[in-house]
């Protein structure tokens, strides 16, 4: 069930995050039904690769998969009125990692009867596992805090244009690496490194600081719980062979 699940994962961090353009994502936020199923398409086209799909019965399982996918996003728009921003992507998320789960756990074969798993090395799962935690961690949760500090976008410091982007990732990117090497200890000289430098930008202003207190703490929780749910995934695994660094 672990292998399949974690193929699935990524399959589908990856056509949700990597191969779907921010026009496509916009498009299907307005009930464009074209753009609504070519995602769906590159859903189902994902999944089919990644797990090798062979035999009719898991083409079968990757279709009904693509079209609880369809039937999430398709709600999605449906209460976008009355669920938005922040709400509203962690509902689509959790529906979709739910319905992974349904689907690993009813048909965990779906891996081991693919074209795939004859030939690959044991730990390519849990490298699945690993590159769809890190896509989780970094450019995911980028959407997730910019709807959930969007309420506030008009207060913010002044710096590089996408500068304040590119270190979420940067810091989430770091964190994730430290919790999967065995040292989140490591988080506390980031959150001393980054509490110095933005001091000096902040100190005399208490709605720009509370800004970024709000900001940096929700980075660095969607970062630590991505990378716990990954190491929770990697038990269940052949190991990948990342060395605790632990002392």
């Amino acid at each position: 069930m672990a292998e399949t699940l974690a193929l699935l994962l990524l399959a589908h961090v990856l056509a949700d995050f990597v191969l779907q353009p921010g026009r496509m994502a916009l498009a299907k936020a307005g009930g464009h039904i074209g753009w609504m199923m070519a995602h769906i398409g590159v859903v189902g086209a994902v999944a089919t690769v990644l797990l090798g799909v062979q035999t009719p019965q898991a083409a079968a399982w990757v279709a009904g998969l693509s079209l609880a996918h369809l039937g999430i996003d398709a709600a999605k728009v449906a209460i976008g009125a009355r669920l938005s921003g922040i709400a509203a992507f962690v509902a689509d998320q959790a529906a979709h990692l739910v319905t992974l789960g349904l689907v690993a756990g009813l048909a965990p074969q779906l891996w081991a009867q693919g074209l795939w798993a004859a030939h690959a090395p044991l730990w390519l799962p849990a490298a699945a596992t690993v590159i769809a935690g890190a896509v989780l961690a970094t450019r995911a949760g980028g959407f997730a805090l910019g709807l959930l500090m969007r309420p506030w976008g008009e207060v913010g410091l002044d710096g590089l244009p996408g500068g304040g982007r590119i270190i979420g990732m940067l810091e989430r990117g770091i964190i994730f690496v430290l919790i999967l090497a065995g040292e989140p200890g490591g988080i506390g000289f980031l959150i001393a490194a980054k509490s110095v430098l933005r001091f000096g930008a902040v100190k005399e202003e208490s709605r720009l600081s509370e800004y970024v207190i709000i900001g940096t703490l929700a980075s660095f929780g969607w970062a630590m719980l991505t990378a716990i749910g990954t190491v929770m995934v990697l038990s269940s695994l052949p190991p990948l062979g990342i060395p605790d660094l632990s002392p």
